[in-house]
């Protein structure tokens, strides 16, 4: 068998190792359809029978997407089971340098899914809908304060910088109306200040959502309730707005209305050129623009002298898709009057928009993973070439012919360049960008504050052309209720 036929066989072996490193959503494309159009019940069996979430680094995901599943089937206890295990799997830390260092030589596919930051606390927004389901406030009051714990994490990891996502008034947005419902109206006015002062001071819209004018207003009723006169005072003056106390009632309806699916993760691959030497780097981005990536090699314990070896690179970067378009606000329907829900929170935009803020670290491991893998290549073909030429010596006799010996050098670079080839393989079909995400998330979520009449049993939604009836309790107070809008 002559070296070129060695080389296509030794393709033929290893390729399927390799085929089994196929994209996240080509392994889920059952799941991911059954998902869109609300078939939960099959979507969960999906899952379930899905050997890709049944390794150990996909944990994480495997709970969220479950937990999630069981939410939307009206489900909310056993919903909760997987997401205290999420949750649980969160509070670890994920503590595995071993694990990282696999992610860096193969493909972060092959790391622990750690999570992005707003699907963290999306789990507690999620398990405290599920505790209000089943009227345990003070379970739901217990997800509200680790929310806290959730914002201040954010906070701190970026030091409260307004060029990355550290606040999410959403959160705080949430944490009031929970407050509220459970009649805690200190609480509720400092989470409506936080999530105010979050749209204050940001540009606006803010990762794709303005200030909801019910916001305004519920900041208003918690200072009037709590006697804060100066601080209702200041922040009417601030919004440019009053205190309309007759849209006030001893009964009322905040609705959740969850809408779409969350964008997914594609795979994207990038050539970045040597600029000069030095690890200085550029590409170009999407709209022609040469973008500088400085890159830090003696992070990653890469040698300054092998840099100029590569003049250009390829990398595959994770990239988010919509894979639901334009919101539409739907119509809330009660007693012969309309609202129309405002939007709350955008995970199409804020999703998109967070993994941009870290595109150039994002590149920087790539780089890494790339070159790291290129020089176990050439490593791989002058150390099998050296043995090989060794070997050689030792067996080679004084009367063996230069003719022969020139076919032992041969044979021994071959060797080396199969080794090579090898590796090289290696690193081309096993370079891959982490395109796992949770899938279940909705698209947008929009909410509404309804005065309701003792004699209101249900409200009716109105969105592209459908109805959905929401049941109501016969309670006074606020009740808080969530409802799900697909295809």
């Amino acid at each position: 068998m002559n070296l070129n036929k060695k080389w296509a066989f030794i393709a033929l072996l290893i390729w399927p190792i390799f085929y089994g490193c196929s994209s996240y959503h080509r392994k889920i494309v059952n799941y991911s359809t059954d998902l869109k159009y609300g078939k939960y019940d099959r979507a969960i069996r999906d899952i379930e029978k899905n050997k890709f979430f049944k390794k150990r680094r996909n944990q994480l995901l495997l709970n969220m997407e479950l937990g999630r599943l069981y939410m939307l089937n009206n489900q909310p206890e056993k919903s909760n089971q997987y997401l205290n295990s999420a949750d649980a799997l969160l509070e670890s830390n994920f503590k595995n340098v071993g694990d990282v260092a696999i992610g860096n030589l193969v493909n972060p596919m092959m790391e622990t899914y750690r999570g992005e930051e707003f699907e963290r606390w999306m789990v507690n927004y999620c398990k405290a809908i599920n505790y209000l389901k089943q009227g345990n406030m003070e379970a739901a009051l217990v997800e509200v304060r680790r929310m806290t714990l959730a914002a201040n994490r954010l906070k701190d990891k970026f030091k409260d910088k307004t060029s990355r996502y550290s606040r999410d008034p959403f959160l705080f947005n949430m944490q009031g109306l929970i407050y509220e419902a459970a009649g805690d109206w200190n609480n509720a006015f400092i989470a409506y200040r936080n999530a105010v002062d979050v749209y204050l001071n940001a540009s606006d819209p803010y990762y794709g959502v303005s200030m909801p004018p019910q916001l305004k207003q519920d900041l208003f009723y918690a200072a009037y309730k709590m006697g804060f006169t100066d601080e209702l005072s200041r922040y009417e003056k601030i919004l440019g707005q009053n205190l309309n106390m007759d849209a006030r009632s001893e009964r009322e309806l905040v609705l959740l209305i969850e809408e779409g699916t969350a964008p997914v993760k594609e795979a994207s691959n990038i050539f970045l050129s040597n600029a000069g030497g030095g690890g200085y780097y550029q590409y170009r981005d999407s709209r022609g623009q040469l973008i500088d990536v400085p890159f830090n090699n003696a992070y990653y314990g890469i040698p300054s002298d092998k840099l100029n070896e590569f003049r250009s690179l390829r990398i595959a970067l994770p990239v988010y898709r919509a894979s639901y378009g334009k919101t539409e606000s739907p119509r809330i329907s009660y007693g012969g009057k309309e609202v129309t829900a405002s939007l709350a929170e955008d995970l199409n935009t804020l999703s998109m928009m967070v993994l941009d803020q870290r595109y150039l670290e994002e590149i920087a491991k790539a780089m890494a993973r790339f070159i790291t893998k290129k020089l176990a290549e050439v490593g791989a073909q002058k150390a099998v070439e050296s043995t090989a030429e060794n070997k050689n010596k030792k067996s080679e006799k004084d009367n063996t012919s230069e003719e022969q010996k020139k076919k032992n050098q041969e044979k021994a670079e071959n060797l080396g360049m199969l080794a090579g080839l090898i590796v090289n393989m290696y690193s081309t079909l096993s370079e891959q960008a982490d395109t796992r995400c949770w899938m279940s998330m909705p698209a947008y979520i929009h909410y509404a504050r309804i005065p309701l009449t003792n004699d209101l049993q249900s409200v009716d939604i109105l969105h592209r052309g459908r109805k959905n009836t929401v049941s109501l309790d016969n309670i006074k107070g606020v009740q808080i209720k969530q409802i799900q809008l697909n295809r």
